[in-house]
This record gives C-alpha cells, sequence and structure tokens, in this order.
C-alpha cells in the first residue's frame, strides 16, 4: 500500500458579479420591455449595449432605445431541443438585427417548421410574464404580424 497524499477540492465560484452601469440599465429595461443599445462615437449603435467602444476603447454611455422588432440575419435550426435549451419544441438560434440597432442579439426564435425561417424575417420578442431584468425576459422572439 502506497501512501498517497489526497485533500478534497471542490471547483466553485462563491461570488457574484455586479453588472455595472451599462449592463444594469439593459438589464433593468429588459424587465421594462424595452431594449436599449448605445451609440458608438462613429454612430453605431450596439445591441446588446457594451461599455467601451470597440474600435477606438472608449467609454459609452449614450442610451438609445431600439426594436423591440427586427430581423434575421442568420439563423440555425434546433430539431431536438435539450433539457436546459430555451424552448423544448423545435426552434431556429438566431442573430437578430433590431431596429436602430447595427449590431444583431443572439436570442431563440419560435416558428412552427423550419422552413417558416428565413434571413430577413420580422420578428418580435414575447415577453415573460415575470420578469426580473434579464436576459431571459425576452422568452424568444416570434414572426412579427
Amino acid at each position: 500500500m502506497s501512501d498517497v497524499l489526497t485533500a478534497p477540492y471542490v471547483l466553485e465560484y462563491t461570488y457574484k458579479r455586479s453588472t455595472g452601469p451599462i449592463i444594469g440599465r439593459f438589464f433593468s429595461a429588459l424587465r421594462d420591455r424595452r431594449i436599449e443599445g448605445v451609440r458608438c462615437k462613429s454612430g453605431r449603435v450596439l445591441v446588446p449595449p457594451q461599455e467601451c467602444d470597440p474600435e477606438t476603447g472608449e467609454s459609452l454611455s449614450e442610451f438609445v432605445s431600439v426594436g423591440p422588432a427586427g430581423v434575421v440575419t442568420t439563423w440555425a435550426w434546433e430539431a431536438d431541443p435539450r433539457p436546459k435549451h430555451p424552448l423544448q419544441t423545435p426552434f431556429a438560434w438566431a442573430l437578430i438585427k433590431l431596429d436602430g440597432a447595427d449590431t444583431a442579439l443572439l436570442s431563440v426564435v419560435d416558428v412552427p417548421t423550419e422552413s417558416t425561417m428565413k434571413s430577413g424575417l420580422r420578428v418580435r420578442p414575447r415577453w415573460r410574464a415575470e420578469r426580473i431584468g434579464e436576459m431571459r425576459d425576452i422568452e424568444c422572439f416570434e414572426v412579427a404580424t
């Protein structure tokens, strides 16, 4: 029998990260059924907002209301959702460029069939009944009527 030195180890992250003024405001707006982006010095509107301009590194703080509707720019079909996916029926993962935004937001689109999905499809958010200020306050997007 060899002497082996062992010690129990649990990998965990026991801290909570604060959202800060930019993402915090974005989440608060979602709770209120609004979507906000942030304007760069170049005039581009980033959604979701970022704290710093990706081109210049400057701090950003000019908020802009966008959407809530937009268009699908690209998508991938999920025919067999897993238990932790946002929907339990087939759906599309999609990049959605909201009206007034220059970047696309990743979300899911609930449509009846894969043949319904296409780039350029107009969609709008389906809000959760009870919102708490997080990305899942948008349950999914659905075809805009």
